[in-house]
């Protein structure tokens, strides 16, 4: 049998108890300084994506708005093509009919537009009437050469003004487009009826 060596027996070194509570309150202490530094890094993190998140909305938007811009000048563009390429047709064809249209008033001057022939004339009137045909010209009204050419000239005293005094071949428009002026005789005051005027009107007035 083996003897036991008489002696200290070993026992695991245990720290005191003052030394065990301020150990775990360090560990207590460094554990919420950590969570606190990553929450401030992932509220960090969060506000750079949303940040970069509102910047890449207003752009998107930007670009949006860009676009829809864009279509709404194209459409209106178009749509200014089309009535424009619209008038134009319109305008073409009815320049082709406008002998036409003055067969037709020579013949009503004359007498001549009776039987089917009247019928026809006024029912082609009606169609070029609502494609927005209208015609002009009347005498007695001033010279315009917008509007009107004159053919004619003479000296009448019983004007002010050049005026149209005979409509040779009446004028035709759409809407503000003028397809033919009005082919006039146009006379202007008598040369020298102003001054004679003005004479008369200073005599009358010495006399008074």
């Amino acid at each position: 049998m083996s003897e036991e060596t008489p002696g200290f027996e070993e026992k695991p070194d245990v720290p005191s108890g003052d030394a065990a509570e301020a150990a775990e309150s360090s560990e207590d202490a460094a554990a919420p300084a950590g969570d606190a530094n990553s929450t401030q890094e992932a509220d960090a993190g969060l506000t750079a994506a949303l940040d970069q998140a509102r910047a890449a909305l207003a752009e998107r938007t930007g670009d949006l708005q860009r676009l829809q811009a864009e279509y709404q000048n194209y459409r209106r563009r178009v749509e200014r093509d089309r009535v424009t390429v619209k008038e134009i047709a319109v305008a073409s064809l009815l320049s082709d009919l406008l002998p036409v249209l003055d067969d037709i008033g020579r013949a009503r001057d004359h007498g001549e537009l009776v039987g089917g022939f009247k019928s026809v004339a006024e029912s082609l009137e009606t169609v070029v009437a609502k494609m927005g045909l209208q015609q002009f010209g009347k005498e007695g009204e001033p010279f315009d050469p917008t509007i009107h050419e004159a053919l004619m000239h003479s000296y009448a005293p019983d004007v002010t003004e050049t005026t149209c005094v005979a409509i040779l071949q009446p004028g035709y428009r759409i809407g503000e487009r003028t397809i033919r002026p009005a082919r006039v005789a146009v006379a202007e005051p008598q040369p020298g009826s102003t001054g004679k005027a003005e004479e008369s009107d200073d005599s009358e007035k010495d006399s008074e």
